[in-house]
């Protein structure tokens, strides 16, 4: 009976603040192992790093960081998209003055898809200053497409999806 009324509880109140909630595991990334040089990211929940130039596609690549006012715009677009399943997105987390404030507004908005750790801004050259940046990249790990700035809509989204990956979201 105590369960039944915790349930009831948790279905009005919702979930109690000091719960946690799992981080998104970064184990599906699609990456080449015989690529081993270039910038190291580690997993933004601290399980694991990649080369990011060992990453592969088809997925969309978003660099976000949690102060970033148009990445907030832009994240319900992408979680949207992943909870469709149809699209993978790996999220890096750039210029963020600590990975438990990243994982925090992660975990606090369902961005339930890998995310990497870019505190030290190594990808800055390869991104440019500013975020938000997607990329959407294809099997071979190459860049088909890049957004400079947010996603405005969901079809927006939907539309460079289908021209540069040919998935249906």
């Amino acid at each position: 009976m105590k369960i039944f009324f915790l349930a009831l509880a948790l279905v009005f109140v919702g979930t109690p603040a000091n719960a946690t909630i799992a981080a998104p595991s970064c184990k599906s990334i699609v990456t080449n192992p015989e690529v081993k040089k270039g910038i190291v990211l580690k997993c933004l929940d601290g399980k694991g790093s990649f080369v990011f130039e060992s990453m592969r596609g088809p997925a969309i690549l978003n660099v976000w960081g949690s102060w970033c006012y148009p990445c907030r715009e832009e994240m319900p677009i992408l979680i949207k998209a992943a909870k469709t399943g149809k699209v993978r997105i790996i999220g890096i987390d750039a210029s963020e003055s600590s990975d438990a404030a990243g994982m925090k507004y992660v975990t606090s908005h369902d961005m339930n898809w890998p995310q990497l750790s870019d505190i030290k801004n190594k990808t800055k050259g390869t991104f440019g200053l500013g975020v938000p940046v997607s990329r959407l990249i294809d099997v071979d790990g190459k860049t088909v497409y890049e957004k400079i700035g947010p996603f405005r809509s969901y079809t927006q989204l939907q539309s460079a999806a289908k021209t540069f990956l040919g998935i249906s979201i």
